[in-house]
C-alpha cells in the first residue's frame, strides 16, 4: 500500500499519532505535503534546525524558540480548524523524546488530537518510542523505491543521452542492483569536472572511481559490472573527455 493511502487510511480513523520510519525523510515529507493539498488538510513541519513552518510557506512561522521542541508540540492546538484536519510532521523527533516533559506534552496532544482531529506524524529512521506512548502510535513504514520507480529515475537520467540506458537484460541487471537503495543512491556516483558534473549510474559507481583513478585498466576488470555494463560505462566516459583510451 502507498504511503499516501495508509496515511490517509490512518487519518481517517482518527490514528493522531503516526510513527513513519523513513530512509528518504525529505521524500516523505514531499509526498505527505501532497497528499495534505489534495485532501486540503492544514500541515505544518518542525525539525531543530529551522523550527516549525507552515508547509505553504518556506519561512518560520516564529524565530523564537525555533528549535525548542516543546513550541512545536504547543503550536498543534492553534493549526486546528473546525471540521478540519492538521498535521504536525516531526523530523527525526526520536532525539527529543528522552525528556519527561516532552513526553507528557506529546501525549496530551495526542489523546486531545483525537477531538481536535489534530495529528503528529513523526519522521525517524527508526521505531523508538517511549514506554509512556507506545500505545497511542500507529508504525508505517515508508517503503524504498520500487522497480517501476528505479526505471524511472534511469530513463530521467539519461533523458539527454538515451543510448546510455541499458536495455534487455542489462537494464534488468541494473534495477536488480540498485535494488534496496534510496532515491538519492539510485541516481547516481557525481564525477566532478571544471565545467560540469557527469553522472553515472548508482550501480557502476566503484567501477567509475577505478576508471578514474589514473590506473589503466580494462572493461573485465571493472568491478561490479559485466560485459554490455562495462562498455556502457567506458564508452560514456569516453564521449566525455573523462578517461582516454590507453
Amino acid at each position: 500500500m502507498k504511503l499516501a493511502d495508509q496515511l490517509t487510511t490512518y487519518v481517517n480513523a482518527a490514528y493522531s499519532g503516526i510513527w513513519l520510519t523513513t530512509q528518504e525523510p525529505d521524500e516523505a515529507e514531499r509526498e505527505i505535503i501532497q497528499l495534505a493539498r489534495n485532501k486540503k488538510w492544514k500541515i505544518a513541519v518542525w525539525d531543530v534546525a529551522n523550527g516549525l513552518r507552515l508547509a505553504s510557506s518556506s519561512s518560520p512561522t516564529s524565530d523564537a524558540g525555533a528549535g525548542d521542541p516543546l513550541a512545536a508540540l504547543r503550536a498543534l492546538p492553534a493549526l486546528a480548524e473546525a471540521n478540519g484536519t492538521a498535521i504536525l510532521l516531526l523530523h527525526n523527533f526520536h532525539r527529543f523524546l528522552n525528556s519527561p516533559e516532552v513526553i507528557q506534552t506529546v501525549f496530551s496532544q495526542l489523546i486531545a488530537g483525537k477531538q481536535q482531529r489534530t495529528f503528529i506524524v513523526v519522521l525517524a529512521p527508526i521505531v523508538q518510542i517511549p514506554i509512556e506512548l507506545e500505545k497511542l502510535f500507529v508504525v508505517i513504514e515508508h517503503a524504498l523505491p520500487d522497480r517501476e520507480q528505479l526505471q524511472k529515475i534511469a530513463r530521467d537520467l539519461t533523458s539527454d543521452r538515451p543510448d546510455d540506458l541499458p536495455q534487455g537484460d542489462d537494464l534488468e541487471r541494473v534495477l536488480d542492483a540498485a535494488s534496496g537503495l534510496t532515491r538519492i543512491e539510485a541516481e547516481g556516483f557525481v564525477i566532478e569536472l571544471p565545467d560540469r558534473d557527469v553522472r553515472v549510474p548508482a550501480a557502476s559507481a566503484e567501477a567509475a572511481q577505478l576508471a578514474t583513478s589514473g590506473a589503466v585498466v580494462t572493461a573485465a576488470a571493472l568491478p561490479g559490472l559485466e560485459g554490455a555494463q562495462a562498455l556502457a560505462l567506458l564508452s560514456q566516459l569516453l564521449r566525455e573527455g573523462i578517461v582516454v583510451p590507453a
